[in-house]
């Protein structure tokens, strides 16, 4: 039996589902405590498994403090790193990297009754909290690992697994492991991609919207000036700065109806229920187009903002700034290998290609390469479970996806 085949027959798919159920069960929020466990147990495994791990406390200060730094939305104390390398010589040909982190759970009665961090087993599915973001990816980094370890297979360069933190607001994470000075010449994250290849991600900034009014007793509201009401040109004018970012998205956008939204996601007025409102604070993320510079969407923003023809926003001006998570875009370079690399592997394990895309979120791709790892997402999981009450992951492509990972390792990293 040739070593391929070692390696896929030693892929079992019954502990790689319970791999990923033991990771649904650690409710591992951006910046809890869970989320530091949950990176130790990572840890642990990759060192039993024979790899060198190293794991360290993330120096938050000094992150804070570097040129580049992605910003943070989560309060924490704490962070960890956790890398693993095979053995050999030199730079790892390939990293697979996955998040360990998740987001909250929203509303609980969203859930129909059922543990967001249970991790339930459907007839196809596996239903929790992260399942689809991205624990199902890192189960399968996980697991290509554990194969190698079984069959006792020796890669002739090295394979690093990068197991980050903090993804989900900003990617304090990847960029502390990047800063660490851990690289390789090629990267895979594992976010979901419904069998695709990502190529390329957009990018996204988290703004804050500060609109003043005037405050007045309710019964004399004509006193005053309704920040709710201040608001309504503000919101149209985002409206209309959307629809011209994204009257031409390019061709890896062409499936795509809105690649660059612009979202108001909170909007706090008001703290009397018979006082007219005095401020309304509106935060939101603005999508970055492909190979933009922030600066000028921060830019496209502020200057929307600020030309509005409305009498009483004229003389009291929305101020704009731009806290929280900063993903800047990033892309696999063209005509890079690792495209056709695993565009092969795919197709070998499933019968068909897959095909190239764009993602319309931030991710960790554009700091990997941003720091010179060319990079793209190859993942299981639908994207729209990602965030959402009942989040789930079709097994069949864990399956696949496990598969397909360990071949790509096999032959960019070589058999010795």
């Amino acid at each position: 039996m040739d070593v391929e085949a070692r390696v896929l027959d030693a892929l079992d798919e019954a502990e790689t589902v319970r791999l990923l159920a033991d990771l649904v069960r650690v409710p591992s929020i951006t910046g809890t405590d869970a989320e530091s466990d949950l990176q130790d147990r990572c840890g642990r495994m990759l060192t039993e498994w024979g790899l060198d791990v190293d794991m360290w406390k993330l120096d938050l200060d000094d992150l804070r403090s570097r040129e580049g730094f992605p910003g943070m939305e989560a309060e924490r104390a704490e962070g960890y790193g956790v890398v693993g390398v095979t053995e050999g010589e030199g730079t790892p040909a390939l990293i697979l990297q996955g998040h360990a982190d998740v987001v909250p759970i929203g509303d609980p009665g969203k859930w129909e009754g059922q543990d967001p961090f249970g991790a339930r087993l459907g007839a196809t599915t596996l239903h929790g909290r992260g399942a689809c973001d991205m624990k199902a990816g890192l189960a399968a980094n996980l697991a290509v690992v554990q194969a190698l370890r079984a069959t006792g297979v020796r890669l002739a360069r090295p394979l690093a697994v990068h197991c980050v933190v903090s993804e989900e607001d900003g990617g304090l994470g990847a960029f502390a492991t990047l800063a660490r000075g851990h690289t390789g010449e090629a990267a895979v994250i594992t976010e979901p991609t419904s069998g695709k290849l990502i190529t390329a991600n957009a990018g996204a900034l988290t703004f804050r919207l500060e609109v003043a009014g005037r405050a007045a007793h309710g019964a004399t509201r004509y006193e005053g000036v309704n920040a709710v009401e201040a608001f309504v040109p503000v919101l149209q004018a985002v409206r209309r700065l959307e629809r011209a970012r994204n009257a031409d998205p390019g061709p890896l956008f062409a499936d795509n109806p809105l690649p660059y939204p612009i979202e108001i996601g909170t909007v706090r007025a008001g703290d009397w229920a018979s006082t007219v409102p005095d401020l309304l604070v509106a935060e939101g993320r603005l999508g970055v187009r492909l190979d933009e510079d922030p600066a000028d969407a921060r830019a496209a923003l502020e200057t929307a903002l600020a030309d509005l023809d409305d009498p009483w926003l004229r003389d009291n001006p929305v101020r704009v700034t731009w806290p929280g998570g900063q993903f800047a875009s990033g892309r696999l370079p063209e005509g890079h290998p690792l495209a056709e690399e695993a565009a092969r592997a795919v197709a070998d394990v499933t019968g068909a290609r897959p095909g190239r895309t764009a993602a319309p979120y931030g991710s960790d791709l554009r700091l990997y390469a941003g720091a010179g790892v060319p990079t793209l997402h190859y993942g299981p999981g639908d994207v729209r479970f990602a965030h959402a009450p009942r989040e789930q992951v079709d097994l069949r492509e864990l399956r696949d996806v496990t598969r397909a990972l360990a071949l790509l390792v096999l032959r960019r990293c070589g058999v010795r």
